[in-house]
């Protein structure tokens, strides 16, 4: 069972990606009711009207079946980057929209992309690769949770089947690089890979036998008496004497 602290945190940590989600489920109904078509404010590749797309194509969604298809994931990885990273979260979310956004506008086939699916690969190859790379047992379990639910995602980056699928592969691919990109860039920033007392003992081991050894070899300098070579006077000038020696 949770905890308090753990049930508040949890909590916490689903609001951001429910308003996300309660917002683009908004936008769908709005355009199912009133028989409009949002498609127009989504990511038109090297147009200047399609620049707006690079934050609006999130929000976007084609039908009813491309946005669930989204819906769930944003959710669930949405809440478990809160939940995991939750100093850095905003700052993944933020960039990871208008990178993956920028990249699509710049690089990507004509027509119009929209969808919430460059974000989704984004977070799951963040939360995927992220693990790994801090060493955090914790982190590292939720990497293969994440592989396990969302590996298959894997196959969106295949040109081929994406295209037959109606599918922008360039947003996918974008949410892939960008998500491995800041989970390499931001490894230092939040949880970290957890030092466990035996390492401190070890480290803690390792110098007092430095220190010991030190010890024990400037005892053994000063033994019988002797001064450290350091600490030698140097010789009185009118004691030097200097005799030459012929050969015949």
């Amino acid at each position: 069972m949770f905890d308090k602290e753990e049930k508040h945190k949890f909590w916490d940590s689903i609001k951001i990606p429910a308003i996300f989600v309660v917002i683009i489920w908004a936008l769908k109904i709005v355009e199912t009711l009133f028989n409009l078509d949002f498609t127009f404010l989504g990511i038109e590749p090297l147009k200047i009207r399609g620049l707006r797309g690079i934050v609006l194509f999130h929000f976007l969604h084609e039908d009813w079946s491309h946005l669930l298809s989204n819906s769930l994931p944003l959710l669930v990885l949405g809440t478990l980057l809160y939940y995991f990273y939750r100093p850095i979260a905003t700052k993944i979310v933020i960039i990871l929209m208008l990178s993956t956004g920028l990249i699509t506008w710049c690089g990507a086939r004509g027509g119009v992309h929209i969808g919430a699916s460059a974000l989704v690969y984004g977070l799951t190859f963040f939360l995927m690769f992220s693990g790994f790379i801090r060493r955090n047992t914790k982190l590292i379990a939720l990497s293969f949770v994440v592989v396990f639910l969302y590996g298959s995602l894997i196959w969106g980056l295949y040109p081929k089947y994406a295209e037959a699928n109606h599918i922008s592969w360039e947003g996918h691919l974008s949410g892939f690089v960008m998500g491995i990109i800041l989970a390499f860039y931001y490894r230092k920033e939040g949880p970290q890979r957890e030092i466990y007392n035996w390492e401190n003992e070890d480290n803690d081991d390792c110098e007092n036998e430095d220190n010991d050894i030190n010890n024990e070899n400037s005892d053994e300098d000063l033994s019988d008496g002797e001064k450290p070579y350091w600490d030698v006077p140097e010789p009185d000038k009118k004691d030097l004497t200097v005799k030459y020696h012929f050969k015949r």
